[in-house]
């Protein structure tokens, strides 16, 4: 059992639409709330990028363990999310690029003896690793997807009505 290029090709590059999704925004804007009682750009952003690292360690504990289980994630009890959320964009984006890149790697070098080990989701059960992959992409692309409407919304916001004027 291979990893479908789906999953290859997403694990690779999904990420890097972040770069375009928030290309024209200044850093005021992706901290921004845009939506009251939401994440901003900027905190989705670090959610992804804490919760690559929780992934890592989950595969790893995989691969070392028979079927572990694992608790629901949540950013907001992950004291790496409160401390990352103190960074700068650049740094964020910097760290999600890097650990990604190397995560890639190390997961395209599984072998099938990897692939079938398993580990308990509380609310998706018994899943392997290819599942818990599919899993972290969908999640992944929900948030840029959540990101594409933020930012969406504030470039509309930051064109002038034509005939109008900014001030």
């Amino acid at each position: 059992m291979l990893i479908p290029s789906s999953v290859a090709s997403r694990l690779q590059y999904q990420h890097k639409s972040l770069l375009d999704l928030v290309d024209g925004l200044s850093d005021e804007q992706i901290r921004m709330q845009v939506d009251t009682g939401k994440w901003s750009i900027f905190e989705n952003i670090v959610h992804l990028q804490t919760y690559q690292h929780t992934f890592i360690r989950r595969i790893r504990q995989m691969l070392d363990e028979q079927n572990p289980s694992f608790d629901r994630y949540t950013a907001e009890a992950d004291p790496l999310f409160h401390d990352n959320c103190g960074k700068s964009t650049r740094e964020i984006m910097q760290d999600l690029l890097t650990t990604r890149k190397e995560m890639a790697a190390g997961i395209l070098s599984f072998n099938e003896i990897d692939l079938k080990k398993t580990g308990e989701h509380p609310v998706y059960g018994k899943m392997d690793l290819g599942q818990w992959m599919n899993f972290f992409l969908l999640h992944e692309a929900h948030h840029l997807f959540t990101i594409f409407k933020m930012a969406a919304k504030l470039k509309i916001r930051a064109i002038p009505p034509i005939g109008g004027t900014t001030a």
